[in-house]
């Protein structure tokens, strides 16, 4: 597959007909002959953004390093710091919006490092709502369901995945009973690194991403996390450096995960699988990413386009993962897209983008 031919996929994912975009949405860019790229837009600082939540193409919210949070409401041309007061010792891995106004994000780290906290007014001012007291936890990634149902993941505790529950939109959590989880390999555990090593699609499903184990495994749940069943992945694991980093699903059937090793100097074979059969079993891709991959995101209004990036460049499948074909090559940690076809990818050095 060629470059201009993933470009020219990737332009018509972005033009076909969209089902009723949000009231006062950007208008959905055009054919013609400057081909689908990601614009830089200016955040005003260098902290790393590896936590993102598009809202739409004007909308979105970034977080990062030092307690850092920025929304725009403009497409990018301003970014507003509403970082948490007193957060700059934090590290913050994760944040899901439901607009522009409400949003929840996740801090990382050892014991009491890993904190949930939410707004209503767009940032102003921000209610923490869990706090991790746990010694041994170390949480990951949250997701939402829906406005009111979400979870969160941490590292195993006792032999197997901590995860908790919210069914208030995140201003109250509480810890999931553990018999449900399947016990976790040595070694295994989350990969903090894009927000999105847990996923879900539709009201009750969910998927959990791993490496670090002899298997770089997808756990999934149809319950909202009370029950959960493992699968192997064939993206490489065995350190812990590799395996499942991001996942993404279009569906409860169809998922992509991506991953590799993290580390500069080290090969990352195999760093893309797909599923067809809600994760029970997934399928190397037969062209994969060249590089480890971060991130990833299926293109809105098609059913087999999708986006994976990662510190050496964005790639693009247009067959539902099973092969893709590198169309940017700047620095990205994660990348998500709404409806409306607003995409952005943010990461390193205060880099944010919008797919233009």
């Amino acid at each position: 597959m060629s470059v201009g031919v993933c470009a020219a996929a990737l332009a018509a994912a972005l033009t076909a007909p969209a089902e009723a975009a949000p009231a006062g949405a950007a208008p959905a860019p055009t054919t013609g002959k400057q081909t689908p790229h990601w614009q830089l837009k200016d955040s005003g600082t260098d902290v790393r953004f590896r936590g993102l939540a598009a809202v739409s193409r004007r909308a979105a919210w970034v977080a990062g390093s030092k307690g850092t949070v920025l929304r725009t409401t403009d497409g990018g041309a301003h970014w507003r710091n509403v970082s948490p007061p007193g957060a700059a010792e934090l590290e913050f891995r994760d944040i899901e919006a439901f607009d522009a106004r409400r949003a929840v994000v996740l801090a990382i780290g050892e014991g009491e490092a890993s904190r949930v906290l939410r707004t209503d007014d767009g940032g102003a001012t921000w209610t923490e709502s869990f706090r991790n007291t746990d010694a041994k936890a170390f949480y990951d990634c949250l997701t939402f369901f829906d406005r009111r149902h979400g979870l969160a993941m941490s590292d195993p505790v006792d032999g197997t995945f901590r995860i908790l529950s919210t069914s208030d939109g995140g201003r109250s959590w509480k810890v999931l009973p553990g018999a449900g989880m399947p016990a976790a390999q040595d070694g295994e555990a989350g990969f903090a690194a894009g927000g999105q090593c847990l996923v879900t699609s539709g009201p009750r499903d969910a998927w959990l991403a791993t490496g670090g184990g002899a298997h770089a495994r997808v756990l999934h749940s149809a319950d909202r996390g009370l029950t959960w069943t493992a699968a192997d992945t064939p993206i490489p694991a065995g350190d812990p450096a590799r395996g499942v980093f991001a996942l993404a699903f279009r569906d409860r059937t169809h998922g992509i995960a991506v991953g590799g090793d993290y580390r500069a100097d080290q090969a990352s074979p195999r760093a893309a699988a797909a599923s067809g059969d809600a994760g029970r079993t997934w399928t190397t891709a037969a062209q994969p990413p060249p590089a480890y991959r971060s991130g990833v995101t299926w293109l809105p209004h098609t059913g087999s386009a999708a986006l994976a990036v990662g510190p050496t460049g964005t790639d693009l499948t247009t067959d539902g993962g099973r092969s893709w074909k590198t169309v940017d090559t700047g620095s990205y940690d994660t990348v998500d897209c709404t409806p409306d076809r607003g995409c952005w990818a943010s990461g390193e050095k205060g880099r944010v983008a919008r797919l233009e």
